[in-house]
């Protein structure tokens, strides 16, 4: 099979399925590769970076460096950002969904279900993120308060699940 008569061929913006890992807004090929095969087919469908520690630690260092522009960013800012990653996932569902039914085997109407599904979870957090609210707690002083706020705190790592990866 070529990339002709591949799953992928099909997609209205191939520039979606990239290879490589994004990494300080630059894409890092990795120190190793691995293929992506269809398994209906066993047909390669490309192969991805594989990303070893050294890797995952320049992901963390551009991570870290990322951070505090964005903590400097207001709610409104932070949340605007992640609505226009929510719509862009949209636009693309039918693309993104071929890829996800082209590597992983589920049907594509499962596929685009999940999607829109993994999608609806940025646009609540999107919302939520203007929503974070600090706490006025009273004390048992009458002249005095605790204030708590919720500022984002820093980085973090999350591996998810494969079933819905997506939705995670």
């Amino acid at each position: 099979m070529d990339m002709k008569t591949s799953p992928l061929a099909t997609l209205n913006d191939p520039g979606l399925l990239k290879t490589d890992a994004l990494i300080g807004g630059e894409w890092v090929a990795g120190s190793a590769r691995f293929d992506v095969t269809d398994p209906a087919t066993g047909f390669k469908l490309a192969d991805v970076a594989n990303l070893g520690p050294v890797d995952c630690h320049g992901a963390i260092v551009a991570a870290e460096r990322a951070w505090a522009p964005w903590r400097a960013k207001t709610a409104k800012e932070r949340a605007a950002i992640m609505m226009k990653w929510f719509h862009l996932i949209v636009q693309h569902a039918d693309d993104l969904a071929r890829i996800m039914t082209a590597e992983q085997g589920k049907p594509l109407a499962e596929a685009r279900g999940e999607v829109i599904y993994g999608a609806s979870f940025i646009e609540w957090f999107a919302e939520e993120a203007k929503r974070v609210y600090g706490e006025t707690i009273p004390t048992t002083d009458n002249n005095t308060r605790y204030i708590v706020i919720k500022p984002p705190i820093g980085v973090c790592a999350a591996i998810p699940p494969w079933a819905f990866p997506l939705a995670m």
